[in-house]
């Protein structure tokens, strides 16, 4: 039985924990008597307290996050109601701000914030040996990257197998965006490169293809990031995969060059857009050129083969709902492959807090801590916008509707899916558990009825869409039997929609 249990809670159980691993490495002469055990957020608290008691260990640390907070207090009540005696270390980015107004705080003996790589050990060091810290908040300080022992030979054979494998080739981040909690960081520190590439090509040996790099600024120093795909490209197969971060508005020539040596996939790049506004950049102290990231996004998607996903938020300090649709169709003409629409959080310790009294920011108090209104978007109009990322996700990103999408974003992508996605709420009352087939009808009747697209254009555009699918079902408008029904039907409910909008206009004195 562990003396130490290091574990969390992930969001799905493709997951991993780097963070856990990293402890596990740096335990020195405890490793021997400590485990990883993760769960994920969806497993009852009550069974996962049990499989933790069953091991009997002295000593548990818990890494938390925004995901699995509410989860993990639970976990932690529980354990203490069966084990007082029961050490509890909390550690993570959850946690390591704001802590005295948690509940969970008050129920665990120790918390230790900031990166615990090293300090965790220490700890564990002395509660077995029966000399505990009185303190019960222990402060870690950033350690040295060349003396943390790396943890990628923690990765289990099942890990490999199955779960997303994360790696980092540094750490931190130079800029202060306040939204993050990386604005806390005063600069991005490397890892010795050698000694990191040496722990790749031994996961590379081990069958690892997919590579998740957690880097906030991969692409920060040109150098290093040459020598990292130099080294991918040395190995490259058709299994490859790497994820990275980029700056959008730092891409020299050199990573150009490499960049486009990647085939079809094997690279994808996440880009924090975030806005196009620069009034509002200026607020969070983000600095970005608008019009290099502009010209390396088009670069990007016209000369490389790698998947785009840009992202942007909703409800940033001084940006109302004009400034954020023009920022989105912005991002449209330049046609990542994705779009990732976010609602603004305010992280614990962020310093996106500042802004709040003076632009009346209200949060959600629970997590994910997401805005519910402010003095620049009202409490509705936020619900329209967390459904509108809701269906965009499904409709936009999902790649399923490649000819459909031209369709449906016309000449005012904003303006036109947020129609639509307020019609798919008013007419489902729902933004989760479509069948695929029902989402293929309901598109069929928003391009119709609601956007004005001819019938044929329609049909056409969405039976290659539902082909190209590979789905096995059958939506109404493709069924032989009931198309020609399922048509009319629609037309009727089109002809409805333009003579109440006729009516409507007649009768508002304020319309000319």
């Amino acid at each position: 039985m562990p003396a130490i249990l290091l574990s969390t809670l992930n969001a799905r159980y493709f997951h991993s924990s780097l963070g856990l691993r990293y402890l596990l490495a740096n335990l020195g002469a405890l490793q021997a008597d400590a485990a990883i055990r993760e769960f994920i957020i969806t497993q009852r608290p009550l069974d996962i307290a049990e499989a933790v008691l069953a091991e009997q260990p002295r000593i548990v640390g818990f890494g938390v996050y925004i995901w699995n907070v509410a989860e993990t207090t639970q976990i932690v009540a529980l354990l203490k109601q069966v084990r007082p005696d029961l050490v509890i270390v909390l550690g993570g980015p959850e946690v390591s701000h704001e802590w005295e107004e948690q509940s969970i705080f008050r129920l665990a003996d120790y918390l230790i914030t900031g990166p615990a790589d090293l300090v965790f050990a220490q700890l564990c060091q002395r509660v077995l040996a029966g000399d505990p810290p009185d303190e019960k908040v222990i402060a870690a300080e950033y350690p040295p990257l060349d003396q943390l022992a790396l943890p990628y030979r923690f990765y289990t054979d099942e890990d490999i197998a199955h779960r997303l494998i994360y790696v980092e080739a540094s750490r931190g981040c130079p800029f202060r965006c306040e939204f993050c909690l990386s604005a806390l960081d005063k600069t991005a520190w490397p890892f010795p490169l050698e000694p990191f590439l040496a722990e790749m090509q031994q996961l590379y040996d081990r069958g690892v293809r997919h590579f998740k790099f957690v880097d906030r600024t991969f692409n920060l120093n040109a150098k290093v990031g040459v020598r990292i795909l130099d080294f991918f490209l040395e190995r490259l197969d058709e299994r490859l995969f790497l994820h990275f971060e980029l700056i959008p508005d730092h891409l020299p020539e050199v990573l150009k060059e490499r960049i486009t040596r990647f085939p079809s996939g094997a690279l994808q790049f996440e880009i924090g857009i975030q806005t196009f506004n620069p009034a509002v950049q200026a607020l969070i102290d983000r600095k970005q050129d608008n019009c290099k990231t502009e010209e390396n996004l088009t670069w990007l998607r016209w000369n490389t083969h790698a998947h785009l996903h840009a992202d942007l938020i909703v409800g940033l300090p001084g940006e109302d709902l004009a400034s954020f649709a023009a920022g989105f169709d912005r991002l449209v003409a330049l046609d990542p492959h994705e779009i990732q629409v976010g609602i603004l959080k305010r992280l614990r310790g962020a310093p996106i807090s500042r802004h709040t009294a003076e632009f009346d920011c209200r949060y959600n108090p629970h997590p994910p801590y997401n805005l519910l209104c402010s003095k620049a978007i009202d409490f509705a109009t936020m619900r329209r916008l967390e459904r509108f990322a809701r269906y965009w996700d499904l409709i936009g990103n999902s790649g399923r509707f490649r000819n459909a999408r031209p369709l449906l974003l016309g000449d005012d992508p904003f303006g036109r899916f947020m129609m639509l996605s307020d019609w798919l709420f008013a007419s489902t009352g729902q933004t989760h558990q479509f069948a695929l087939e029902r989402l293929f009808d309901l598109l069929y009747r928003g391009l119709i009825e609601l956007l004005g697209i001819a019938e044929p254009a329609a049909r056409e555009a969405l039976i290659l869409d539902h082909r190209a699918s590979g789905a096995r079902g059958y939506p109404e408008f493709r069924r032989p039997s009931q198309a020609q029904d399922f048509t009319q039907s629609v037309t009727q409910r089109k002809s409805a929609v333009t003579a109440n909008r006729q009516a409507r206009h007649r009768i508002n004195p304020l319309r000319s």
